[in-house]
């Protein structure tokens, strides 16, 4: 029992040095999955005060931080888009102020995020971690808990969207 117990107390999680360690990680996959830049620190605080409330839960046996950690980023930026569909006047985002450069790279942040906005939440999280994070097929049914054959079928998907939104945005003129 004793042994048990020595176990469960050194897999506990230091929640300061994950958050001093995988800050940026979370801010960028909350602003990958479709978290307003003005909302991004917001809802990053919340991931990390859920992994502080369950931090007791986290082994090293469930694999990463970092794989828990978007997991949480997930259902996170899910609940916040839904709160933003059932608000609209929270969807308002205005950037004022901006140089030629920061307006460049606004559109070009804004047209990333229209692209990734016609994913449904499943396939958008496996076409984050696979292409933008870069992550094997493994490890994202691993964080997202699908069977493999579903990962592989919601890349497809997701990248046959991704495609039509590229045309569409270069049909419409903003590419």
């Amino acid at each position: 029992m004793e042994e048990m117990l020595l176990a469960r107390t050194e897999a506990r999680l230091d929640v300061a040095a994950a958050v001093r360690e995988h800050a940026p990680y979370v801010l960028r996959s909350l602003r990958h999955l479709g978290v307003r830049t003005a909302d991004l620190e917001d809802v990053a605080q919340e991931v990390f005060v859920v992994l502080h409330r369950r931090r007791a839960d986290w082994a090293e046996a469930r694999g990463s931080v970092r794989a828990w950690l978007y997991g949480i980023c997930v259902r996170k930026a899910q609940h916040h888009r839904r709160t933003l569909a059932r608000r609209p006047e929270l969807a308002v985002e205005v950037e004022r102020g901006a140089s030629d450069a920061t307006e460049a790279r606004l559109d070009a942040r804004l047209l990333a995020g229209w692209v990734l906005d016609q994913l449904d939440d499943d396939k958008r999280a496996v076409f984050v971690l696979f292409e933008i994070e870069g992550l094997r097929m493994k490890e994202v049914v691993e964080i997202l808990g699908c069977p493999l054959k579903t990962g592989y079928s919601r890349l497809e998907a997701a990248r046959r969207t991704v495609a039509a939104a590229h045309a569409t945005a270069r049909a419409r003129g903003w590419l």
